[in-house]
């Protein structure tokens, strides 16, 4: 299929890696027909790729409705962005909707999903966050003029799931590792596993994601491997995930940090690259 340049995530991401795609590019395999992604987040890959077939999984299960709201509902969703005004008042109105469990369950698919990208471009620093509860907790970003309405994108998003053959899955990553097939590529992005004991960020979904996960993780690319499953895996150049997929290849590569509070120790920080094919 022809790439569509302007189909580009819609959401900021914590760990996204659009900043990373001159890197990432030429360490995909070259042809790319069937993807998988299991921690799918902003998708700036698949978006890069734009396969004709791909299986896209998150454990936020909002996250993933808002996708299929943008497939399925794209202009309802326009419009119903273009009622929340950039004002802190009304930022911490809608970000308590989920507060109220029984009136949050009345509303929309596209109510839910207007939501999300509001506060997600409206919130400090884009950090999509919740707490033990489930529930965004997130402050207001104060930012002069957000693009809280990107309807050119929102549409090639939105074309573009429509004319290939995507699957939208919110569930366990194993599960979704476990159904993939022969040819098809799957690219991992987990939550990372922490640089040092105040650097760890697991909140964009209840639970979090912890070195016993790293490990399931690790175990489950073991298995693709063994399927012949050609897999790439980001995650920190940290000595744990170093030993962990030292029978793979590894690329280093500089990534930006970019969730600190401290804005002067927002720096290039080493990733890995992790790869089962050469």
């Amino acid at each position: 299929m022809r790439k569509d340049p302007l189909a580009a995530p819609v959401v900021k991401w914590v760990g996204g890696k659009r900043q990373l795609l001159d890197d990432l590019a030429p360490l995909f395999p070259k042809r790319v027909s069937s993807y998988c992604e299991p921690f799918f987040g902003g998708g700036a890959v698949l978006f890069h790729l734009q396969p004709r077939i791909a299986q896209v999984n998150d454990i936020n299960s909002e996250l993933i409705q808002m996708y299929e709201v943008i497939r399925d509902h794209v202009e309802e969703l326009i419009l119903a962005l273009g009622e929340h005004p950039n004002e802190k008042d009304h930022f911490y109105q809608v970000r308590d909707w989920d507060r109220n469990k029984e009136q949050y369950k009345k509303l929309s698919k596209i109510q839910k999903a207007a939501r999300v990208i509001y506060l997600n471009k409206t919130c400090y620093n884009g950090l999509f966050r919740v707490n033990n509860a489930g529930e965004f907790n997130t402050p207001f970003g104060h930012y002069k003029n957000p693009n809280i309405v990107n309807a050119p994108t929102l549409r090639a998003v939105s074309a573009y799931f429509q004319r290939a053959e995507i699957t939208f899955s919110s569930t366990d990553y194993a599960k979704v590792l476990a159904g993939v097939t022969r040819g098809t590529f799957v690219y991992l992005d987990p939550p990372y596993d922490p640089v040092s004991d105040t650097a760890n960020f697991t909140g964009y979904a209840k639970g979090g994601f912890d070195r016993s996960e790293q490990i399931r993780l690790r175990e489950c690319c073991d298995e693709l491997n063994r399927r012949r499953i050609r897999f790439m895996l980001s995650n920190s150049a940290t000595d744990f995930i170093l030993d962990q997929y030292s029978a793979y290849h590894i690329t280093m590569v500089k990534a930006k940090r970019a969730i600190n509070s401290n804005a002067a120790k927002r720096g290039q920080v080493d990733e890995v690259v992790v790869r089962n094919y050469e």
